[in-house]
Parts: C-alpha cells; structure tokens; sequence
C-alpha cells in the first residue's frame, strides 16, 4: 500500500504518522507529503525525516478544478492508493474523491457528528465551560462530499478537565490525534492487505 499525506500547516500529525512507518509499525510505504502552501513548517518536517515532498497552490494553478487535476496527476505518478489528510486545510473535491472512494482517511479534532468544520476545540471548550458538555475528542473517518462527514473509523473521547484552558485542552486533543491517527490509518492498510 504507498501512502500519500496531505497537510497544510505545521505538520505534527504527519510527522507522528512518518514516525510510525519508519519504525515498521505502520505497514506499507509513506511515497508523498503534498502541501498547499509551499512555505508551511511542513514542508521543512518532510525534508528532515527524509520524505518526498511536493507543493503547488491553487492560485498558481489557475483555479479550484486545475489544482484538482493536478493534484491527481501527482497523486498517480506516485502510485497513490491511500491519502490521509493530516491537517490539510481544503474541501476535497470530486477530482479526486471519485478517483479514492473510501480511500481517504481525515483526522477531526472532535466527535464527530458534533463540531464539524473549523475551531472545534475552541466550540467544544466554550460549549464546556457553558455546561453543555462534558468531553470533546478525535475522529478519524472516511471522506465524503460533505465536509467532515463520512464512514467513521476510530474515536477517542477527551475528557475537558476543570482546570483546562483552551490551549492545555487543544494540547491534549492533539496528544490523543497523535496516536488515534497512525493506530487508525494501520488497521485500514492492513485490513487492505488482507483483502488482496
């Protein structure tokens, strides 16, 4: 199985996944990191670990559907079977979706259903210190055409503690996606595997 992982910022969930199968524990091959902004924290992660590394932007492509196709010529030259978006801040469109059905693996920094879309720790704290909630947590699913949205993988609750702020929650999210992730991602790949 090679793998491709998209991101667009600073890239601690694709250096997690990176260090997982560079230790042989996630099976199969880490073949691409593609970023939508060249000069993102990222893109220096993947030269240090040693991993293909490619950007381009929308704009230098001339709009949504040229980046798309682009994209998915880039995506077959690698010989991509599965994508896992780790913090890659774009809508997936159809271009690719029809090309990767259940192919495409998203990380949610909540529990999905609840808190779809951008600021889910933030959402789910004011929610908390509103007493609407009690915990927020990670999701890792399949992609659809609607955003967050999809067959659902793995979970894992994070309890908000009372002495939390934003950012010792946001932290301990983010601790939790960094192991939910890679476990998530293997049982897929293996799963694959054993089909073929």
């Amino acid at each position: 199985m090679r793998v491709a992982i998209l991101a667009s910022g600073n890239g601690t969930n694709f250096e997690a996944l990176t260090k997982h199968f560079q230790s042989g524990d996630i099976p199969g091959d880490e073949v691409l990191l593609f970023c939508n902004h060249p000069d993102a924290p990222v893109m220096k992660r993947a030269e240090r670990l040693g991993v293909p590394h490619e950007s381009f932007t929308v704009k230098e492509c001339g709009g949504k559907e040229k980046y798309e196709q682009r994209l998915l010529k880039l995506l077959k030259q690698y010989k991509v079977d599965i994508i896992a978006l780790a913090g890659y801040l774009r809508v997936v469109g159809p271009t690719i979706l029809n090309e990767y059905p259940d192919s495409i693996l998203n990380l949610h920094p909540a529990l999905l259903p609840s808190y779809p879309g951008l600021n889910s720790i933030q959402r789910a704290f004011d929610d908390y210190k509103k007493g609407k909630i009690k915990e927020t947590g990670v999701t890792v699913h399949f992609i659809d055409a609607h955003l967050d949205h999809g067959p659902i993988i793995a979970q894992k609750a994070v309890p908000i503690k009372a002495d939390d702020t934003e950012a010792s929650l946001e932290s301990r999210v983010h601790d939790t996606e960094h192991v939910l992730f890679p476990a998530a991602l293997k049982k897929v790949i293996l799963e694959r595997m054993n089909k073929q």
